[in-house]
């Protein structure tokens, strides 16, 4: 009998211990992730229809069907991607509000800008790059030159007449044009928008002569022969656009200038949430569906570590900071 009482005892230990480690498994499978609890948003620091634009809205539209939470896209341009990027440097680094960055922001502004209220390095955390897309040389097709030899040769006969826009001072697009007017040696007038949505009517009506564009942003209206595409800025052509001739092929043997963009935080992210961002950019960007949509719009994705894109960022502004430096361009 006492067997019997000393076995039940067991038993009824046996089956607690049980219930116990039964109910600690599923808590433990039901704890939710702590990050996103609340709506994402990310800001690109230019107008709506651009590179960098595409890119933050292919993200949030993968993510919010992911994440179950809303992804927001919110456009701040000016002042050469500074107005945005300011602003991400100094949100709270809780993942909820990221930055497309730009070689601009990154790897450009430091050099030309006196003074600026955020570290383009220190106040962010890298993430992962997202693209490249090459530089396109558009111009008014009522100016009269078919290669980039008679623009050359037009710009020599008229000093400071023709005229070069850009999305912003300090973006590629600025740098693109200090860097052909350095190698061609010809003097041409920087016109400085907040964005190729106020630059295109220009170029399109005449104001302006030509125009330094994102090749992803300018691609349609080339195919459309509504601009003049005179070559890209990479050393190699365009898979998007091979028929268009690189300007280093035309006798400026060298020039490169390519746009490229990130994903940024800010300074201080948890490494826990940098490492779920870089794996969500990584996936999204390696879907084929994606993939293809953004080659054949004249972007090229490349997600990588964010070791890989603190080392470019290093390289690009030693870069830059060159070209800054000789062609004396300098802001307050």
């Amino acid at each position: 009998m006492q067997f019997h009482k000393s076995f039940k005892h067991v038993l009824l230990f046996c089956l607690a211990l049980l219930v116990t480690v039964s109910a600690h498994g599923q808590s433990k499978s039901a704890v939710k992730p702590t990050w996103p609890k609340q709506p994402i948003r990310i800001i690109v620091t230019f107008t709506p229809g651009g590179a960098p634009d595409i890119l933050a809205r292919v993200l949030a539209e993968n993510w919010q069907q992911s994440l179950g939470v809303p992804v927001l896209v919110e456009n701040k341009p000016g002042y050469g991607g500074n107005i945005g990027a300011d602003l991400v440097a100094k949100s709270e680094p809780d993942g909820y509000t990221l930055l497309i960055g730009t070689v601009g922001i990154h790897a450009i502004n430091g050099a030309l800008y006196e003074k600026l209220s955020y570290d383009p390095v220190k106040d962010f955390t890298p993430i992962s790059f997202l693209a490249s897309t090459p530089n396109v040389l558009v111009v008014n097709k009522k100016l009269g030159v078919n290669n980039l030899h008679e623009l050359i040769e037009l710009a020599k006969a008229k000093p400071d007449q023709l005229t070069f826009g850009s999305s912003g001072v300090g973006t590629s697009l600025h740098m693109s044009g200090e860097l052909f007017k350095e190698m061609a040696g010809v003097q041409i007038r920087h016109i400085p928008y907040k964005g190729r949505a106020q630059s295109l009517p220009d170029l399109l009506s005449g104001r302006i002569s030509m125009l330094f564009d994102n090749l992803s942003s300018s691609l349609t209206l080339i195919k459309a022969g509504e601009v003049q595409a005179l070559g890209v800025t990479t050393l190699k052509r365009s898979h998007a656009a091979p028929e268009i001739p690189t300007l280093a092929e035309q006798g400026l043997t060298g020039f490169e200038a390519v746009s490229w963009f990130s994903l940024m935080a800010p300074a201080n992210l948890p490494p826990h949430i940098q490492k779920q961002l870089n794996q969500m950019v990584r996936h999204t960007l390696s879907n084929s569906e994606v993939k293809s949509r953004l080659l054949a719009g004249g972007l090229d994705p490349a997600p990588g570590s964010s070791k890989d894109l603190s080392k470019l960022i290093a390289s690009e502004a030693a870069k830059w900071g060159r070209v800054v430096q000789q062609s004396g361009a300098k802001l307050e």
